[in-house]
């Protein structure tokens, strides 16, 4: 087995809905990421073996394995293969985990992670909408016979009931993610890990108006208080706890993780900014379908031998506030590590590229803080957690 190194993670700003990246091309932004990262490590495209990519809605302008196009359209090298993955929110984060399993196993010395979704053009559950009756549902009869089939938004309403979370716990969490990301963009914290994006201005009807603006800064946060979100109604049941301020906001963006074997930075002159200590996937109650991170983090503490105390940094998807509540309830994390600097309520969850988002977020927070051990998690949508342990460079 190999050791395996992040060299390098960045990402494009996130766009909120219908704002500056929303007239995107998503393989604009993806290949913008992906060899700005490479352009800033002075790598060559033909020096990486691989690119593993992730996205949920695979169809239209993310269609035709978007990971490849997205790679030929700004340049990379033809000899360069890519795939794209389906691990729903979890994508990218899998990504991630294919790629450590790679280059771990010795079939690759640089692999490049990365994840793209432009909710803008394309809305979640885009891939699931035939435009043809023979296409078909991508749930069939059989299925009800073995799991009840539920939306995201009644699984953590479930999971709030489960791991009794009241909406005053919901809304506290929701604030506190935006003021954490707040106070993380004020003070540059992502200056590290942002990629500028040039894009098109589209018009109302979604065409080019022929100009175009610069994106360098997180779009989603807002300010809010408690008595604000206190005032929203609920968005899955009329007495749920969840909102759209403790919900994930829908959002614009790509990320890409660039990574080798240890043998292979060192041979290149590049410092690693991190080592990849476990990665793994797990199922989990399909139903309730977010409990994902718990059993990935346990499995992940168990895989290395460390303390629930023992880890500096958690990045835990927001999905839904319920989801990081239940998750801190049931491993003991203190909460003053997790999502340091807000999470998808507050910067928005652009699916397919949130994995390695976070991954991105907790490598340079290891970085600026001095920090040790990261976390980072998902739940997915079909009962799915995705998990990688970090460990920093000293």
């Amino acid at each position: 087995m190999h050791d395996v190194v992040i060299v390098d993670a960045a990402r494009s700003p996130v766009g909120k809905k219908n704002g500056g990246l929303g007239g995107a091309h998503p393989t604009d932004v993806l290949g913008t990421v992906m060899m700005q990262l490479l352009k800033r490590n002075d790598l060559a495209s033909n020096a990486v073996d691989q690119v593993v990519g992730g996205v949920i809605n695979k169809v239209a302008a993310q269609g035709m394995n978007v990971t490849r196009t997205a790679w030929l359209a700004h340049g990379g090298a033809e000899t360069t293969p890519c795939i794209t993955i389906d691990s729903q929110c979890g994508s990218s984060q899998q990504s991630t985990t294919l790629a450590h399993s790679i280059l771990a196993a010795g079939h690759a010395e640089v692999v490049m992670a990365v994840g793209v979704e432009n909710m803008t053009r394309l809305p979640i559950g885009s891939d699931a909408v035939g435009r043809e009756a023979k296409m078909g549902k991508p749930i069939s009869k059989s299925y009800f016979e073995n799991h009840e089939f539920i939306s995201q938004f009644e699984g953590a309403e479930r999971i709030a009931e489960k791991y009794q979370v009241t909406r005053q716990d919901a809304d506290a969490f929701g604030l506190q993610s935006q003021q954490r990301a707040k106070r993380a963009i004020d003070a540059g914290l992502f200056d590290s890990q942002i990629i500028p994006m040039d894009a098109p201005i589209m018009d109302e009807t979604f065409q080019k108006t022929g100009q175009t603006t610069t994106i360098s800064r997180d779009e989603v946060p807002r300010e809010t208080s408690l008595e604000a979100l206190a005032g929203l109604k609920p968005v899955a049941r009329e007495d749920g706890i969840h909102t759209a301020g403790t919900s994930s906001q829908i959002a614009d963006g790509a990320a890409a993780v660039l990574m080798m074997t240890a043998a292979k930075a060192e041979a290149l002159g590049l410092k690693p900014l991190a080592t990849i200590k476990a990665s793994t996937l797990v199922g989990c109650d399909p139903v309730l379908m977010l409990e994902g991170p718990i059993p990935a983090t346990e499995k992940l503490l168990q895989m290395s031998e460390l303390s629930i105390d023992d880890i500096d940094v958690f990045e835990i998807n927001e999905a839904f506030a319920s989801v990081v509540l239940s998750w801190a309830k049931t491993v003991g994390a203190d909460m003053a590590k997790v999502n340091p600097n807000g999470g998808a309520i507050s910067l928005g969850h652009p699916l397919g590229a949130t994995g390695c988002f976070l991954i991105t977020k907790a490598v340079h927070e290891l970085v600026r803080t001095d920090g040790r051990y990261g976390i980072i998690s998902m739940c997915c949508g079909g009962g799915l957690g995705t998990g990688t342990l970090i460990e920093r460079v000293a």
